[in-house]
């Protein structure tokens, strides 16, 4: 069990970078997971961590400690309560540079995380792959988005990975003693990001439900002010490539592919077999 951290809430305001005691783990895609794990071991890092992600890191040797012992509570309704208990979040959200939070921690017994690696269920995956229905539903994560929403936006105190590519970049960090307020800040920035594309693919493949389901007399009700116009619209799209430049030379311009469950295919995800590279001109004109 990792120390409490001593510090008072006057260090906290001064500190840039925050050594690693206590992480907590929890991924789908446990790609790098033994390696992070192993480091996070070596440097005196308690390990808290839930379901297979426990399990696949015990049955490395490495010591863990489930979320349960945590909490005080089993895991609940096939794992659909795991980590939803005030004992991790307000690890996640105390900010230690408030005496008051440092004082409710104590009263609560919670210690602080550091460190929070998530990565979300495999939703957009599991859609692209032809599940329907309640097998899609089984994939809409909840407690993984809340607890990255909750450590990045206390990224003040600490640091949240969603992407494997990034865990050797902790490993780094607990060569070098902590992680930064800058490195921290970007870590966040990039798990707003990753949770809102992933809620923009909820929201998708909800639109296309509803959609599909209507009935074949439906209609929408229409005006001259909105003739079937839906309200809103969510776009999730990835760069695929810079081009030549924009519709004039001296213009810049990208190309992004609609990454949307319910997206079809389209210029974008288009083979070039010959030719130079397509300019925005181009792609416009195809």
């Amino acid at each position: 069990m990792a120390q409490a951290n001593q510090y008072s809430a006057a260090d906290y305001q001064h500190r840039d970078r925050i050594a690693i005691k206590r992480a907590l783990l929890s991924v789908s895609d446990k790609t790098g997971l033994l390696d992070l794990a192993k480091a996070l071991n070596e440097h005196q890092v308690e390990i808290v961590s839930t379901g297979s992600t426990a399990s696949t890191i015990r049955d490395a040797g490495i010591p863990v400690t489930d979320v349960s012992a945590v909490t005080g509570f089993q895991e609940a309704l096939d794992g659909r309560v795991k980590t939803l208990h005030p004992n991790i979040h307000a690890g996640l959200l105390a900010d230690l540079r408030l005496t008051n939070h440092q004082e409710q921690l104590r009263d609560l017994g919670v210690e602080p995380f550091e460190l929070v690696v998530v990565n979300l269920y495999p939703f957009a995956k599991t859609v692209a792959n032809g599940a329907k229905g309640d097998a899609v539903v089984e994939q809409i994560d909840v407690g993984g988005p809340a607890m990255v929403r909750g450590s990045a936006k206390n990224f003040a105190n600490v640091a949240v990975v969603v992407d494997p590519t990034k865990y050797s970049e902790i490993v780094a960090a607990l060569i070098a003693g902590g992680t930064t307020l800058n490195q921290r800040r970007e870590l966040a920035t990039e798990a707003f990001s990753h949770t809102a594309k992933y809620d923009a693919a909820v929201a998708s493949w909800f639109v296309s439900e509803v959609e599909s389901r209507a009935l074949p007399n439906q209609t929408i009700e229409t005006s001259h002010k909105n003739p079937g116009f839906p309200q809103t619209i969510e776009i999730e799209a990835s760069l695929m490539n810079v081009l030549r430049y924009g519709e004039n030379a001296h213009q810049a311009a990208a190309i992004y592919r609609n990454t949307a469950p319910s997206a079809v295919s389209g210029i974008a995800q288009a083979k070039q077999h010959a030719g130079k590279e397509m300019s925005y001109n181009n792609y416009v004109d195809a």
